[in-house]
């Protein structure tokens, strides 16, 4: 039997304190850079059956962090991301399926006042009860996009041939989420608790 049977219907509480958004991008052609954002909100709402389950999050865009301040500082302007103009990168479902652990979350993906549909391949990592008694839940996911498709076209021609920042950008999420609680204050003690043991 699935676990997703273990998924209670209701509203889940997103735990940024165990979750990363994150990507990677080519780099001249020979390396990668990664970055992650530090400041995302979601709202995961269960329903039975799975399918008509639905996801929405927001990210900040200038809390992008790739560990080069400097490089930090040119993402976030108007070559790429303009975070003054456009704050946030949002993603609702649209649709959701799953068969056993692994599954499909299609949704549209707005950067910079664009949006475009996008499918996140999908895993369900299971249903757990942690040392403080919380139910939680944590989920994987990712998908390939083309920067340019939003609109980000800054780009650097190279000498030898060849650009300084690929098209394509790769996005994962590692998520987890607390299940729906009768008690408000439970809720509330027991994220206080997982961030103070975490």
């Amino acid at each position: 039997m699935s676990q997703l049977t273990a998924l209670v219907p209701g509203s889940w509480t997103f735990d940024p304190a165990h979750s990363e958004v994150a990507f990677t991008v080519r780099h001249a052609g020979i390396s990668k850079v990664r970055g992650t954002f530090g400041e995302v909100d979601a709202q995961l709402r269960v329903a039975d059956p799975v399918e008509g389950s639905t996801l929405t999050a927001t990210v900040q865009m200038a809390s992008i962090d790739t560990k080069n301040a400097d490089r930090d500082g040119h993402v976030r302007s108007a070559d790429f991301f303009d975070v003054e103009q456009y704050p946030t990168m949002t993603f609702r479902s649209t649709a959701v399926a799953f068969e056993d652990e692994e599954g499909t979350i299609t949704g549209e993906l707005t950067i910079k006042d664009v949006t475009r549909t996008v499918e996140l391949a999908a895993e369900f990592n299971g249903v757990v009860v942690d040392a403080f008694g919380v139910t939680r839940a944590g989920f994987s996911a990712g998908t390939t996009i083309s920067r340019k498709d939003f609109g980000i076209t800054w780009n650097a021609a190279m000498e030898a041939g060849g650009v300084l920042v690929s098209d394509k950008v790769a996005i994962t999420l590692d998520v987890a989420f607390t299940a729906p609680q009768d008690d408000p204050e439970e809720t509330v003690e027991g994220q206080e608790a997982i961030t103070a043991g975490a």
